[in-house]
């Protein structure tokens, strides 16, 4: 670790890997668990303080001023950092110095994100859209100890719990409700897995690039990933998983057994937190076993002996990250009588314009793009001489198969939401973006006089300096802009947004007068509650149980989103009360018990509503609403709202309580 990141004993124009060809693995087994555990703790507390001060600032907005302070407290700490990557040689302990990397990559990341949310207590993207359902996931992990459905009672979990139950146990420990803790458990996973990073490429690579690394990963996730913090890590860290897997498959000797267990151990955490990254992963597995066996044979090794030895080195990892799946999937599995039963999802539904086009970010005319692009170019340069090379390369490959068989399951009406390894492709041409420019300023000291190579030094961090900023404001400033102002835009549970603002037009603004009609009607606690809402917002705040899902593409297969809608179109036909009780205590789904829908006769109604109410031909005009959404793939957008109508008259009878608040009627059954 001594001497400066470039000096010509660390440089040059052989692969970077060169000085440990004959083996990938450069941590201890024991250093290198130490090091993951304490690394994620000091990032977490180093995250966590920062936050808290971050809170304090007081800024109103709108304002620029968060991304003002953003840009220069990441720009500080990166300056600090590549200083002391390129002109210290310090003899410090090793404990100390690998704190210090933490404590460097945990700032870097918490004041570059937390900063421009200063002052609301949502995450990216407010509670709109997506993070509609990931907060309603952690509203219900933080109200239960046990797996449970996001929105169906007494159903198993389909999509993969893993974070999400983690972040239960943190509102816990906080004391808050489970979306309130969305936003610092994001973020604190953000720097942990930036510090995971830099561990793992510790493992592959020398510490200096596995710090530069793991910046780069980290920009990456900033310009691409960060906005979906339980997929980003699964994402950050395969490419060092994929190089410890194409070594450990090479390896002629025997079988490197902590290294196989490592890898079954990152599949097995991408199968409990998201499911298509752990899908990739396989493939990607598999593909490099085919491709070393294909090699192994071609050379003159016999195949029933090469398939064998390649079969036993994939065993331990199929076995470890089979039992680590369990741990989620097991309640599905057994829900689902998987070999003669196996409920259809409409979660793969979904093609943007970003899935429908093979991923070019060599191409881009921006910073980023250069850097994917020399990245791409030492990868296909390097893959013969360089082990990580050929790793990356393999991966880069992989994730365009990916997307070609994502185009093919079109013929099955289907994708395989490729689009969602953008992020993957990103960060693995960032970093070997990096490690390209290293070799290049390697060969070039290397092929100047030596006066001119402490410039040369200079130039390059300074130049370097500047990228990275570049990328960190692009992020802040560009990238993350729209996400931001719906964080300050959407509305608390309490009825006003981060700016104060309460508009009786806005849905959003009845919130907290709405969540105190259901508990006055019902006398119930929320988890005690089944919800037939249009407002679906409503359970991402308190645990509501849903009798339907807002989308069939977040919907859980076990609850049948196609049959409930049936049904509710059933009820909807009623003509009494009594009527209207025996066709729900007649279905086959746990019934709701409180009604929320939209009344067109309220004072803050759309002005489409009162037009339809005011339109004598109408015959639904003045009925009460609910908006569901069924699946329209593959067209854009890929769900079809429809209404359906409640006549007012059939709660009218004893077997309901009604109240108006706001745009909505709400009903409970007595």
């Amino acid at each position: 670790m001594a001497g400066t990141l470039l000096s010509p004993a660390l440089t040059g124009p052989r692969p970077i890997d060169a000085p440990r060809q004959d083996s990938a693995v450069r941590l201890p087994l024991r250093t290198a668990v130490i090091e993951l555990l304490a690394g994620s703790a000091v990032a977490a507390v180093v995250s966590l303080v920062l936050q808290f001060a971050v809170t304090r600032l007081g800024i109103s907005e709108p304002s620029y001023a968060p991304e003002a302070l953003a840009s220069l407290g990441a720009g500080l700490v990166l300056l600090i950092t590549f200083a002391v990557l390129a002109f210290a040689r310090i003899g410090a302990p090793r404990w100390l110095r690998a704190t210090g990397t933490w404590v460097a990559l945990s700032a870097f990341s918490t004041l570059a994100l937390a900063i421009p949310l200063q002052a609301t207590r949502y995450y990216f993207g407010g509670a709109s859209v997506d993070n509609g359902f990931r907060m309603q996931y952690m509203t219900r992990m933080a109200s239960t100890l046990g797996l449970a459905d996001m929105n169906y009672a007494d159903t198993a979990p389909y999509y993969p719990a893993g974070w999400f139950w983690l972040g239960g146990r943190f509102a816990n420990l906080l004391g808050w409700e489970g979306w309130a803790a969305y936003k610092p458990y994001a973020l604190i996973w953000v720097a942990v897995t930036a510090v995971v990073t830099f561990t793992l490429w510790s493992v592959v690579v020398r510490r200096k690039l596995a710090l530069l690394a793991a910046v780069a990963t980290t920009l990456a996730g900033m310009l691409h990933g960060i906005e979906e913090p339980y997929a980003w890590p699964s994402a950050a860290w395969l490419a060092p998983i994929a190089v410890l897997t194409w070594h450990a498959l090479r390896r002629g000797d025997r079988a490197p057994r902590w290294t196989l267990i490592g890898i079954g151990g990152y599949v097995g955490f991408a199968a409990i937190t998201y499911t298509l990254h752990f899908g990739f992963a396989v493939l990607l597995i598999v593909a490099m076993a085919v491709v070393i066996g294909v090699f192994r044979v071609r050379r003159g090794a016999s195949l029933w002996p090469t398939v064998r030895g390649l079969f036993l080195r994939l065993l331990p990892i199929g076995v470890l990250s089979g039992l680590i799946a369990l741990l989620v999937w097991l309640p599905y599995v057994l829900s689902t009588h998987v070999f003669t039963d196996n409920p259809r999802s409409a979660a793969l539904h979904y093609l943007p314009e970003d899935g429908s086009f093979l991923p070019v970010p060599m191409t881009e005319p921006t910073p980023f793009g250069a850097l994917c692009l020399a990245g791409f170019c030492w990868l296909l340069l390097r893959a013969r001489r360089s082990e990580i090379a050929a790793a990356m390369l393999m991966l880069v490959l992989s994730i365009y198969v990916w997307f070609g068989l994502s185009t093919l399951a079109l013929v099955a009406k289907t994708t395989l939401l490729s689009f969602r390894l953008n992020v993957i492709l990103g960060a693995v041409l960032a970093v070997a973006g990096v490690f390209a420019l290293l070799e290049f300023i390697g060969w070039l000291r290397e092929r100047v006089d030596l006066a001119y190579a402490a410039r040369i030094t200079t130039l390059s961090c300074a130049l370097g300096l500047i990228g990275a900023i570049t990328l960190t404001q692009g992020a802040i400033g560009t990238k993350l802009k729209d996400s931001t102002e719906l964080a300050y835009e959407d509305y608390y549970p309490t009825g006003n947004n981060a700016m104060g603002a309460r508009d009786p037009q806005e849905t959003g603004s009845w919130a907290d007068d709405v969540y105190r009609a259901i508990s006055g009607l019902t006398g119930k606690q929320p988890q005690q509650n089944i919800l037939l809402t249009t407002d679906y917002k409503l359970m991402s705040f308190r645990p509501y149980w849903g009798f339907q899902q807002e989308t069939p593409h977040y919907a859980n297969p076990l609850a049948e989103y196609d049959e409930r809608a049936a049904e509710i179109e059933r009820w909807s036909k009623a003509r009494s009360g009594p009527q209207l009780l025996a066709e729900m205590n007649r279905g086959k789904f746990a019934a709701p018990n409180v009604f929320v829908l939209r009344n067109p006769m309220s004072p803050v109604a759309s002005e489409s509503e009162k037009e339809r109410a005011a339109d004598p031909s109408d015959p639904n005009g003045r009925k009460l609403a609910l908006t569901l959404k069924g699946d329209s793939f593959p067209q854009l957008p890929n769900v079809r709202d429809y209404d359906v109508h409640f006549d007012p008259a059939v709660f009218d009878g004893p077997g309901f309580s009604r109240r108006d608040v706001g745009p909505y009627t709400i009903i409970a059954v007595r």
